[in-house]
């Protein structure tokens, strides 16, 4: 099952004495976060409407409705901000990060259990997917060539791992 609040950013200092609080972005780009007139703290459930937001560098620059001074902002500082997944605009593939965590990763060919997505990196050139089984990690290409099927749904992703990228094949 989706999650309804994605987890979005973190507030990571106050900016200026008027209330405003610096974000980090925990999405491909931090423009997205201008998109929401509400953002959640709790886990969602404590509403955190925007006043204004604006980019600044790689950060973004939000001011709370109510949040008017440095004293107001400090308390913010270190929470993590959510969306809620009705708001946002649809990914291309259909979901988010946040949907593959936690789903099992299937060989496309013989049905073997390589583990479960635990992270996902970016790279630059393209994500990078880490799967555990327990025992071990594996880092595995988000490439169409490997990741032949993608189902957060199902809870299921398909690969079919390129030679010699796990040291145990054949």
């Amino acid at each position: 099952m989706k999650k309804k609040y994605l987890e979005c950013g973190r507030i990571v200092a106050v900016h200026g004495v008027r209330g405003e609080v610096r974000v980090q972005p925990w999405c491909d780009s931090p423009d997205f976060l201008l998109n929401f007139p509400t953002l959640y703290l709790q886990g969602g459930t404590l509403p955190l409407r925007v006043e204004r937001a604006r980019v600044h560098k790689s950060m973004v620059l939000l001011k709370p409705v109510g949040c008017d001074s440095m004293d107001a902002a400090v308390t913010l500082r270190g929470k993590i901000l959510y969306i809620d997944r009705e708001d946002a605009p649809a990914e291309d593939e259909g979901f988010f990060v946040q949907d593959l965590l936690g789903i099992s990763v299937v060989d496309a060919d013989t049905g073997r259990v390589w583990g479960t997505l635990t992270d996902v990196l970016s790279t630059g050139a393209n994500d990078v997917y880490e799967i555990t089984d327990g025992t071990q990690k594996r880092l595995v290409p988000a490439i169409p060539q490997v990741v032949l099927e993608t189902d957060p749904d199902a809870g299921v992703m398909r690969i079919r791992p390129l030679k010699g990228l796990f040291e145990d094949e054949d």
